[in-house]
């Protein structure tokens, strides 16, 4: 039978159907037309899925790149409908957050969902909180510890883009070197620093009883000090804005400083040019309480209301939610000050 095969160049050979994969692979591939070599079909889907996959790579940085420029941000802050930049926000910080997550090492996207975290925390659940009658206890603490909590989910995705450049960045703080921890920061980074200890005061704010993050608030202060130094005019006054809250809200035994305090207030409404209403707000609802100084409270949330926030597209948004607030603040001043004080 044997010889019989071999003489018969006709007869099927399926030998080969029962040789080792290393003789297979040894074997010359010349089955295709005109002696072409015929590719196996994995290396072809191979090179396929590697193509599809750069290409992939490829649009979702250009997406990101597009998402993430600073005109992205302006389409909210010069919006002037709050309650449609409300319900947009979520699903952008998550697509922000999503991105992010696909692209590590993309800095652009990491700072905007860190920012959004902490502005929306701001504007939309503390507020609403701060707004909410007291009798509705449990719809204020809900707001409240939701805002608390995505202000630390921001703050600590803006510490990872931190800590890549200074690694000992929090063991450094701990200790109190804050020049040494702060120093490898340059301008590229100032934003990350700005928005991170924005989130560190706000989270405290939200609860001051909180005395373990309380304790930790100067290395927070010494974030936006280093922005400071790096960027005065940064934000408009927005620098401070946070001193303001800073020195006005904390007790004396823990850094509190009402001089300080009232000449951040100075600074950012001469860094502002008369754009941003924050200054009184923020005055008026840390020194001005504190104080108990009702006729400096009401005069700077009129002063808020007098603003006419089309003047300047750029901090439309945060200037009607500014007012809202003022507003509210005028009308529940008993809230704040003590009966004796309003007579």
């Amino acid at each position: 039978m044997k010889k019989a095969r071999a003489q018969n160049p006709g007869s099927a050979d399926t030998s080969s159907a029962w040789s080792s994969p290393a003789q297979r692979l040894k074997a010359p591939r010349t089955g295709g037309p005109a002696g072409r070599p015929v590719f196996p079909a994995f290396l072809v889907l191979s090179f396929l899925w590697l193509c599809s996959c750069s290409i992939q790579r490829l649009a979702t940085n250009k997406v990101a790149d597009m998402i993430s420029s600073s005109t992205g941000g302006s389409v909210f802050m010069s919006d002037n409908d709050p309650e449609l930049v409300a319900d947009a926000l979520p699903f952008a910080i998550k697509l922000y957050e999503s991105l992010s997550s696909a692209i590590p090492g993309h800095e652009a996207l990491r700072l905007r969902a860190g920012s959004l975290y902490i502005m929306y925390a701001n504007a939309f659940l503390q507020t609403s909180a701060d707004m909410t009658a007291r009798q509705d206890i449990e719809t204020r603490e809900h707001l409240l510890a939701r805002a608390k909590n995505l202000y630390l989910r921001g703050r600590e995705m803006l510490l990872v883009a931190l800590k890549k450049r200074n690694p000992a960045l929090l063991d450094q703080l701990k200790e109190r070197k804050y020049r040494e921890a702060t120093a490898p920061y340059g301008q590229k980074d100032v934003p990350f620093l700005y928005w991170t200890a924005a989130g560190w005061l706000g989270a405290f704010a939200i609860d001051p009883f909180d005395m373990r993050l309380g304790l930790t608030l100067p290395q927070a202060a010494a974030l936006m000090e280093r922005v400071r130094e790096l960027a005065p005019d940064y934000g408009r006054g927005a620098i401070h804005v946070f001193f303001i809250s800073y020195y006005g809200s904390l007790p004396e035994y823990m850094g509190g400083d009402v001089k300080k305090a009232r000449e951040h207030y100075e600074k950012a409404l001469a860094l502002s040019g008369g754009a941003d209403i924050s200054p009184y707000v923020a005055l008026a609802t840390t020194v001005c309480v504190k104080e108990q100084n009702v006729g400096e409270f009401q005069s700077l949330l009129k002063k808020a209301l007098e603003f006419d926030p089309d003047r300047y597209p750029d901090t439309r948004l945060a200037n009607i939610l500014g007012q809202r607030k003022a507003r509210w603040l005028l009308q529940h001043t008993e809230s704040h000050f003590l009966v004796d004080e309003l007579r």
